[in-house]
């Protein structure tokens, strides 16, 4: 595998994660959580309505990305624009995905929550229904998740042409905290909450780290790209 390539899907599932971790996904896991208390009586039936909730949620997210990138890079003209000025756009949309992070710039909302009533149906659907669930609340962005996803990973999908695969690893990457909590629904509800409260705690931690990286490599790639200053040489 190229190493530029092994970096972007490295990245790719780290920004999943993270988003997974901030406050909109995180309130929806917590939602996902009380969804899947209804089947706490059986252990396997949790733990298999949170691996779809997860899968769910990757699905959507791998078509969000991979259809508009692979759009955009079927039209010739567009793709060169691309491919002869992504290098140059990368930078500019770290810096302001960082910033956003960092709470320092704000995109708007994408989407709403959904709503008792509509996962009260879903819930009648049983496995079906969780899948749904998942696919559904991924489609809802707070500023930090828009950021992560529009800002970053829509341009690593062009950039590199990796249509399936990057999407793939962010959406696995945003999938493993809801069967983590599928995990502890099924053996034991309050360990759920009590894992959701230590998530909380360093949410703002990891958030505010990955933002600086993204800021200081914004720039590096600016400098390096765009004005043409070599700071490194390897």
């Amino acid at each position: 595998m190229d190493s530029a390539l092994f970096v972007a899907l490295g990245g790719a599932f780290w920004l999943g994660i993270l988003l997974s971790l901030s406050p909109c996904p995180l309130a929806s896991n917590l939602a996902m959580v009380a969804f899947l208390a209804r089947r706490v009586s059986d252990p396997f039936a949790a733990l298999r309505g949170g691996i779809l909730y997860g899968i769910g949620r990757g699905v959507a997210y791998v078509f969000l990305a991979a259809l508009p990138a692979w759009g955009l890079a079927s039209l010739p003209r567009i793709s060169a624009f691309l491919q002869g000025e992504m290098g140059k756009l990368l930078g500019p949309l770290f810096i302001l995905t960082g910033m956003v992070l960092l709470e320092l710039l704000a995109f708007p909302s994408i989407g709403k929550g959904i709503g008792m009533g509509v996962q009260e149906r879903l819930s009648r659907l049983g496995d079906l229904g969780t899948f749904l669930l998942g696919a559904l609340l991924a489609l809802s962005f707070c500023p930090v998740s828009a950021a992560l996803f529009f800002g970053n990973l829509l341009p690593l999908v062009v950039k590199t042409g990796s249509f399936l695969a990057l999407p793939a690893a962010f959406g696995l990457g945003s999938a493993l905290p809801a069967v983590g909590a599928a995990f502890l629904v099924a053996y034991g509800l309050k360990g759920a909450g009590k894992a959701f409260g230590r998530i909380q705690a360093v949410e703002k931690v990891l958030r505010i780290s990955t933002g600086t990286v993204l800021v200081l490599l914004g720039l590096f790639l600016s400098l390096r790209d765009i004005f043409g200053v070599t700071l490194l040489r390897w």
